[in-house]
């Protein structure tokens, strides 16, 4: 299990944080689309850096289009010699349409069809084959050389897929080479979930199983070395999963644990802005089903004893301020605590 970190630092400090990472002892390093743009960050996150991966966690599909993602990503693929992975995501609904003002419908199927529209481009420029993709919400049949990029001995990034859905979950086994398994999830709804849907999307594309698929999994930890430090990141911590659950779309997770009740009340206060409300109904259960909780050693202990056997790749999605310190003192725990290990 290789534990990756997420970069967090403002735009202008992307090189400096980047290089403390890799310094650090970090498999790779994941930037996210929130309020920069992850392309951009991540051209200098491969510049300040040599060994790690570096990918997208995730960008916006459904804000741009299959060819602006494709050149985007061959050139990220080529410029970090090779070690770039491109992560996509949806978004929901009121996102898409209102925020980015882009057209939105069957958010599984697009998906599907928006990875296999990547791949026909970028056969087309690596191997010359005429470019003639037709689909339902994506045409692209003109490629001439002149707009062309170059081949290059990369080749194309692999491509990974977030969702919470079966049916996303499905399309990400078909047509994928990874997945990233949303925070907002718990070991049971992997099991009883995630990993069918997966493994039914695999035997759609005629594999079986899930070797050669990466799982990716930014997971919750609520991490402090005395109480105080511990309350402030359970309340932080607390505020993410009540964000996350106010979706109506990730209702599913909660059913299964018997809070489906909670999500109407979440969605609410989250329509009449009450945001600062939201963390108050997350109850300490349900804090410990999305996340692992306590001082350096035992929350990495219980960060591998969950997701050790399961994940590939991991990160620790910490939303609070937290010296980078402390949280290098659950990577080595976790480390330590990984199965096999």
């Amino acid at each position: 299990m290789r534990i990756d970190a997420a970069l967090a630092s403002r735009i202008t400090d992307t090189e400096r944080e980047a290089t403390t990472l890799e310094a650090s002892g970090y498999d790779g390093i994941w930037v996210s689309e929130t309020q920069h743009d992850p392309f951009l960050q991540l051209l200098e996150v491969a510049q300040a850096t040599e060994k790690v991966t570096v990918g997208t966690a995730i960008a916006i599909a459904f804000g741009r289009t299959p060819l602006t993602v494709a050149h985007l990503a061959h050139d990220l693929a080529y410029y970090s010699r090779g070690r770039f992975v491109l992560g996509l995501g949806s978004q929901i609904k009121p996102h898409i349409e209102k925020r980015f003002s882009m057209p939105w419908s069957h958010p599984a199927a697009r998906m599907r069809e928006f990875v296999l529209a990547l791949h026909a481009i970028w056969d087309t420029w690596q191997d010359g084959s005429k470019l003639d993709f037709r689909g339902d919400f994506y045409t692209h049949t003109l490629m001439t050389p002149f707009f062309s990029p170059t081949a290059h001995e990369f080749g194309p990034p692999p491509v990974y897929v977030a969702g919470v859905g079966e049916r996303m979950t499905e399309v990400a086994g078909e047509v994928c080479d990874g997945f990233f398994i949303h925070p907002f999830t718990t070991r049971r709804y992997f099991d009883e979930v995630t990993r069918p849907a997966l493994l039914k999307g695999r035997a759609t594309a005629g594999r079986d199983g899930l070797d050669g698929f990466s799982l990716c999994g930014p997971s919750f930890v609520v991490v402090g070395r005395d109480e105080s430090e511990l309350a402030e990141a359970t309340r932080g911590t607390k505020q993410q999963i009540a964000f996350y659950a106010s979706t109506p779309a990730y209702r599913g997770v909660l059913e299964r644990h018997g809070y489906e009740d909670l999500q109407p009340e979440l969605t609410r206060l989250s329509k009449e802005g009450k945001w600062s409300e939201l963390g108050r109904a997350i109850d300490d259960e349900l804090l410990g089903l999305f996340a692992v909780v306590g001082d350096p050693a035992t929350a990495g202990r219980l960060l591998a004893e969950r997701w050790g056997d399961v994940y590939d790749r991991i990160s620790l999605d910490v939303p609070y301020e937290i010296a980078p310190a402390l949280l290098l003192e659950v990577v080595s725990a976790a480390r330590a605590s990984v199965p096999g290990a």
